[in-house]
């Protein structure tokens, strides 16, 4: 059985690519760093979820 090539230069849609993390920290005006922290810690790359996270960390200051 032969397995389908996989390309390399096509990324999991559900992952958050560095434009996106980018985006992100521009809109909310806080470091890429802390982006991909959000990302690390709550162990997804769903861009909703990252701004859930970013929204209840601002409320706590």
């Amino acid at each position: 059985m032969a397995y389908p090539a996989v390309d390399a230069t096509v990324a999991k849609p559900d992952a958050m690519t560095d434009e996106d993390v980018a985006v992100l920290a521009k809109r909310h005006r806080i470091s890429p760093a802390i982006v991909r922290e959000i990302m690390r810690r709550t162990g997804t790359s769903d861009r909703s979820q990252v701004e859930r996270e970013i929204a209840k960390g601002k409320a706590r200051r």
